[in-house]
């Protein structure tokens, strides 16, 4: 009956324990429709994120931000060109010139991260690009803050 009595209480320990590491607290919400500010596409963002958009005639503008580690901005505009891969290597040559601009380590379908050196400091960002309608919407980290190579992975998988 102890014997018996004791698996029991192990085996419920035990689901207890594997239940809860599953329900660990997570800083990733739903998708948030960013229809709101204007634009018919979804990320998901940090549950606490705070969205500050500009609509500049011909381009709108929302930064998303959530503490330190998670900073967003992204551009829609007109799309002229529809071909994401043409989008994605004029993207390349953008960043390939700047002063900071260190390599590119790491190529997806529609978007790349690349690495910054800022005066002996790694700095990475990303750049992301999808077409919708006649829309296009170019997704890179927020303009201020440095990030790491796993921060940056977080933000783009947020607006894949």
């Amino acid at each position: 009956m102890i014997n018996t009595l004791a698996r029991a209480l192990i085996l419920l320990l035990a689901s207890l324990v594997l239940l809860l590491s599953n329900c660990k607290s997570d800083t990733q919400s739903s998708y948030t429709d960013l229809m709101q500010y204007g634009m018919p596409i979804k990320i998901k963002a940090p549950a606490d994120a705070v969205y500050t958009s500009d609509d500049l005639g011909f381009m709108k503008d929302i930064t998303v931000k959530s503490g330190n580690d998670y900073s967003i901005q992204i551009l829609s505009g007109q799309a002229i060109d529809r071909d994401v891969s043409n989008l994605v290597m004029k993207q390349k040559f953008l960043v390939q010139i700047e002063d900071y601009f260190d390599s590119i380590t790491e190529e997806y379908d529609g978007g790349f991260i690349y690495k910054k050196n800022i005066d002996g400091t790694e700095d990475y960002d990303f750049r992301y690009i999808k077409v919708v309608g006649d829309n296009e919407y170019l997704f890179q980290t927020g303009l201020v803050g440095t990030y790491t190579l796993e921060q940056v992975k977080t933000m783009l998988e947020s607006v894949k």
